[in-house]
């Protein structure tokens, strides 16, 4: 199966000499489309829903780092590999929190990148395979609407789970494209959107009912492993902090 790849890299040269790199380490991985800005990048993403994203960490208009902040909250199943010509423990922290995959130097090793992207073969056909059994069977026989619900049911049966939508469609021999589009039409959101209601929902229930959970407990037990993260996209959805949700709760509860 080809995993598609977007890089992102401002100067043409090194844009050029890394996709060249990836294809040569693992044809499985095909390079869709290329960017010398952070926002061309976040533009293609929305478009091509890549399985994975290179990108530098200093770019024009948009940084690396604000690029894939932009792109875990829109496509939290894309996996991110940053590369950077700096070797800087700030940066390092910081691709740490939005869980990159790798965070290789310039000039890119061939054998370090040939490793980092078996690493990332493996994980996306692990899940691929679980996906598998749930999906493959008696797809092609199914309506649309059929689809959607089957979809639905498994997000709302393994919300707490990482889910990744591009290799699901994938199953189907699907575009994620299209699993989008018959999704939105039978419930009216993404299905992206749809499972981040569906997490934030029994977050919000949690944080009231179970005062003695913290609030990094309730993110993994909601799809979230890290507890930043996990803030942010709630306080997105809420206005409002897990910890002053929590606050909040217990004052009404009190009252």
């Amino acid at each position: 199966m080809n995993y598609t790849v977007i890089v992102a890299e401002d100067e043409e040269l090194l844009l050029n000499n890394l996709v060249h790199k990836i294809e040569k380490a693992d044809p499985d991985f095909q390079v869709i489309g290329t960017a010398q800005t952070g926002a061309q990048a976040l533009s293609l993403v929305e478009q091509m829903s890549p399985d994975v994203v290179f990108t530098d960490i200093r770019m024009p208009v948009m940084d690396g780092i604000a690029l894939l902040t932009r792109i875990r909250d829109q496509f939290p199943f894309t996996k991110f590999v940053i590369t950077s010509g700096f070797s800087d423990f700030e940066y390092a922290k910081k691709a740490i929190t939005l869980k990159v995959s790798d965070y290789l130097l310039k000039p890119v090793d061939p054998d370090e990148l040939q490793n980092v992207l078996f690493k990332i073969k493996q994980e996306l056909q692990i899940k691929r395979d679980d996906y598998e059994t749930v999906f493959a069977p008696g797809a092609s026989c199914m309506s649309p609407g059929q689809i959607a619900e089957l979809l639905k049911n498994f997000m709302v049966q393994n919300y707490a789970e990482d889910i990744n939508l591009n290799l699901i469609a994938g199953t189907m021999n699907y575009s994620p494209s299209y699993l989008t589009k018959i999704f939105c039409q039978v419930y009216d959101c993404t299905p992206t959107k749809y499972l981040i209601n569906l997490r934030m929902s029994h977050a919000q229930k949690l944080l009231i009912h179970e005062p003695s959970l913290s609030v990094k407990q309730i993110g993994e037990m909601c799809g979230y492993h890290d507890q930043g993260y996990f803030s942010r996209i709630f306080k997105k959805h809420t206005g409002k902090s897990p910890l002053e949700y929590k606050d909040e709760g217990e004052i009404q509860q009190i009252s």
